[in-house]
């Protein structure tokens, strides 16, 4: 085992899935049909980072919500996306050989994410790699949102590793931020930006399609 790292911590969406084009979707029909926002496709793209309730926020206007009405729909965004991706989720190509790898090899390996734990439960429960994860955090686990990087500190505190000695897997610049604001380097995936959008980091160990690149060998 490569000694330079002790833990592994895994980003949800555009990470360990590729399934943001489905989030979008959702996204954009709850808003036009259901909460009657003019809102483009695009710049639904661009909102779909950190918790719901946030989005809603940037969308809305703070506090155009009550908090019961944040949970209804937030809930109904997350059933609409469910429901559509359900019959076709699959991670992407090369993880679960690679996530066994990992365990084989005694890396401690930790879920950080966004989502709510009703995402969270319907991703892991449905590609069956919920055992592989020594400790998780999500929306309902953190106060502040990536680049802030509580969701990574949290991960490494509860398994009782170093941030130093923790890797992150992240397929979007806010994420990769949080990981270098947590003092922990990071394996980029392009399942949702492009490689130069990630320009402004220098944590960053590897820029990989999937978990199929042979040079995660270099590193594991």
């Amino acid at each position: 085992m490569n000694k330079a790292f002790e833990a592994v911590l895994f980003d949800l969406n555009g990470t360990i899935i590729d399934d943001m084009a489905f989030h979008a979707k959702a996204w954009h029909e709850l808003l036009v049909q259901d909460l009657k926002v003019d809102i483009t496709i695009e710049r639904v793209w661009k909102e779909m980072y950190g918790k719901n309730s946030e989005l809603f926020a940037r969308v809305l206007g703070e506090g155009a919500l009550s908090e019961e009405e944040l949970n209804h729909w937030s809930i109904e965004k997350e059933k609409r996306y469910q429901a559509v991706y359900r019959d076709i989720i699959a991670p992407i190509r090369g993880f679960d050989s690679f996530i066994s790898m990992l365990k084989d090899q005694q890396y401690k390996i930790a879920l950080g994410t966004a989502a709510i734990p009703f995402n969270v439960e319907f991703s892991l429960n449905a590609l069956n790699i919920q055992s592989f994860f020594d400790a998780i955090v999500h929306a309902d686990d953190v106060v502040l949102s990536k680049p802030h990087p509580e969701v990574f500190l949290k991960c490494a505190s509860s398994m009782g590793v170093l941030p130093e000695k923790c890797v992150v897997f992240e397929d979007s610049p806010k994420g990769v931020e949080a990981a270098k604001n947590a003092g922990m380097k990071a394996v980029v995936l392009t399942t949702m930006h492009q490689e130069e959008e990630f320009n402004y980091l220098d944590n960053i160990l590897l820029v990989i399609k999937d978990y199929s690149d042979p040079r995660l060998k270099t590193i594991f």
